[in-house]
């Protein structure tokens, strides 16, 4: 058979196998895979470097299908290239405990390399992924050992680069010149209401262009060879690489190809065998692989056995020559820390001034830093009010890479996704940085990343009325619940300074689940820990604990509870109560995601049942806390919005005063 007709056959391949995938599952997205199928099977078959084996080598290309409805596509070419991935799995397409659920999921199945699905996300990720990849190369190769060469492609849709998160994302691409970066654009104008002409008719090829991009067009999606040559051109180039190529979503199909019906809906048996006959496919049977096809593709596996066993073997003249950069390097891409790392960290004698949470934070990032070059990140243009910057690094920019301090501009969704994408990658312990109120911008990548079970943090400051003057806008009240909500995120509000440092080693050690930091504005109180006065900080790591009890322990009257800044107000009116005779017990409440976690014994030993008098104190909204005070308990919180006006004003008035929780304590008594 002629290479061309050769082709065809496998293209077809592609496309049908992910359209019987649809079909059989009754549902899912049709469009995109067939009409990208050219696109993808030009990156997989003519540049991607990967090894099905091992889908995590380190020096593998990553591939990214931003456009994750269309799904079958990737299952498809990890099938046909021999990734585990069965057959099997394919016939079983959206169904209960199957490795191909309707959008791709990290972690999951093997071979997918971000959780994609929200528009605009893998997109974002990508961005995050040549970033990790610029880095790394750029701290740890050095002259004839590039360890670290690799490309990030993806495959971006109409509805894509209609995100604004897209948009931050690519923007900050352009400007930090990310040249191993290449997208395929589906320009097949079609989107679920219609035509694209309905909503979306700039110039995108301009739009990328202003951005910094390297902008190619492919007039026709079936030419491989025009493709194949931008893919070229676009390794060449010193920017990222965002190459238009003017598809037909659903082609082949009979009577919906180019068609709104041909994206999101199962094509049925009618228009899917007219489609076979269109393209000179067996109607029968479904799932039908041509054997020279098969073979074809799974020469992906002794080719990606030779690439990785190339590079290990260059990795060992890199180890040979540079054995300490060698170990280092292979500790991170393993997500190992080293073993000192939190030796000797930082310890915050008692001040009863102390510092705002953002502070003491800044101060234990940048001692952590200094021992942990797998840290980096950033802020949305807030480094000196997040205080977020490592001291001991330049900022990575176009001609410093090796920096580990990121501008991410104001740019707060782009920057959460671009973050998850580093995390994706490897290699790296990211966090961003942004004022809590600011984080209902970040909490679609939030989710994902919680999904995803993404090592990364978020450090939140300015968390409550405490922010004043800057007023209701600025002060964040549902914040708070809205972050718990998210399963497998970890909230961690501090109440000083030393629970900050426990919170910042508990984030770093997580590697299966994103962290965030919550922090003041205003200054905390540092608790006398040293003498025993107060409980070790070491307690945050539950969740929960026994601050302080005064009274006989065990026989405790009443229970006050509080996270944060909201701390050193039931510290001091326990004591108030304490001088009136009365027995309290003092709780901190930094994490409700990790007290829920503990045993039921524990949380007995810390909220004992029998004491059903029970204040909780925070500086948002009450919503969860009855859960701890119980039916007989109250709760001073704010269910409104803010003020402005100076933070200790707006506090009096909204009732969070030490005076106050006395005195609602007094009436449970």
């Amino acid at each position: 058979m002629p290479e061309q007709s050769l082709e065809k056959l496998y293209i077809n391949t592609i496309r049908f196998l992910s359209a019987d995938g649809v079909q059989q599952a009754n549902s899912g997205h049709p469009g995109l895979p067939m009409g990208t199928a050219p696109s993808a099977y030009t990156i997989w078959t003519r540049h991607l470097h990967h090894n099905p084996a091992n889908p995590k080598w380190a020096n593998r290309d990553r591939f990214v299908l931003s456009g994750g409805h269309g799904s079958m596509l990737i299952y498809t070419l990890l099938h046909l290239t021999g990734y585990d991935l069965p057959l099997d799995e394919l016939k079983r397409f959206r169904q209960w405990g199957s490795l191909t659920p309707g959008h791709p999921e990290y972690g999951l199945t093997p071979g997918v390399e971000a959780t994609t699905g929200p528009l605009g996300a893998g997109l974002s990720n990508g961005v995050g992924m040549a970033i990790a990849e610029a880095h790394l190369a750029a701290v740890y190769n050095r002259p004839g050992h590039d360890v670290i060469d690799h490309y990030t492609f993806g495959i971006v849709t109409d509805g894509d680069l209609m995100e604004g998160v897209a948009s931050e994302a690519a923007s900050l691409a352009g400007h930090l010149q990310l040249g191993k970066l290449i997208y395929l654009y589906d320009d097949n104008r079609i989107s679920i209401e219609g035509s694209t002409e309905l909503a979306f008719t700039e110039d995108r090829g301009k739009r990328f262009e202003a951005y910094g991009w390297h902008v190619q067009y492919v007039a026709d999606g079936l030419d491989i060879e025009a493709i194949d040559r931008a893919i070229q051109a676009a390794k060449k180039d010193p920017r990222p690489s965002i190459i238009v190529v003017r598809n037909i979503i659903g082609y082949g199909l009979p009577t919906r190809q180019g068609t709104a019906k041909a994206h999101g809906e199962p094509p049925g048996d009618k228009e899917l065998n007219g489609a076979k006959e269109n393209l000179g496919w067996p109607l029968e049977p479904r799932f039908y692989i041509p054997d020279e096809a098969l073979a074809f593709f799974r020469q992906a596996v002794a080719r990606g056995a030779e690439l990785e066993a190339a590079w290990q073997k260059k990795f060992e003249a890199y180890r040979a020559e540079y054995p300490e950069l060698a170990a280092e390097l292979e500790r991170r891409l393993a997500g190992k820390l080293p073993e000192d790392w939190s030796d000797g960290l930082i310890e915050f004698p008692a001040d009863p001034k102390g510092l705002a949470s953002r502070a003491s934070s800044g101060k234990v990032l940048n001692a952590i830093a200094e021992k942990l070059p797998d840290l980096m990140g950033g802020s949305a243009d807030l480094a000196p009010s997040t205080l977020t910057w490592m001291n001991c690094s330049p900022a990575f920019a176009p001609d410093c890479h090796e920096g580990r301090n990121i501008h991410f501009g104001v740019r707060e969704h782009g920057m959460g996704a671009v973050t998850n994408g580093i995390a994706y990658h490897g290699g790296i312990i990211p966090f961003d940085s942004t004022f809590f109120v600011f984080s209902d911008y970040m909490r679609p990548v939030l989710r994902v990343a919680a999904l995803s079970h993404l090592r990364r943090i978020s450090v939140f400051t300015h968390d409550s009325i405490g922010v004043g003057e800057d007023g209701p806008t600025h002060q964040p009240v549902e914040h708070l619940a809205a972050v718990r909500a998210i399963p497998n995120i970890v909230d961690l509000r501090p109440a000083d300074a030393n629970e900050v440092r426990e919170a910042w080693v508990f984030a770093i050690e997580s590697a299966h689940r994103p962290s965030a930091l919550v922090l003041t504005r205003q200054a905390l109180p540092t608790l006398d820990r040293a003498d025993g006065a107060y409980a070790p900080a070491a307690g945050l790591k539950k969740g929960a604990y026994v601050l302080k009890d005064y009274g006989e322990p065990g026989k405790a009257q009443i229970i006050l509870m509080a996270s944060g800044s909201e701390v050193s107000l039931i510290v001091e009116a326990g004591k108030r109560l304490a001088e009136k005779g009365v027995a309290v017990r003092l709780v901190s409440v930094p994490s409700w995601q990790l007290f829920e976690e503990q045993d039921q014994a524990y949380k007995d030993s810390v909220f004992p049942p029998d004491v059903t008098a029970r204040v909780a104190v925070e500086a948002g909204v009450t919503l969860g806390w009855h859960k701890f005070t119980g039916t007989h308990g109250r709760v001073l919180g704010i269910d409104r919005y803010g003020a402005s006006a100076p933070a200790a004003t707006v506090f009096e008035k909204y009732g969070l005063t030490a005076d106050n929780v006395v005195k609602t304590a007094e009436e449970l008594l």
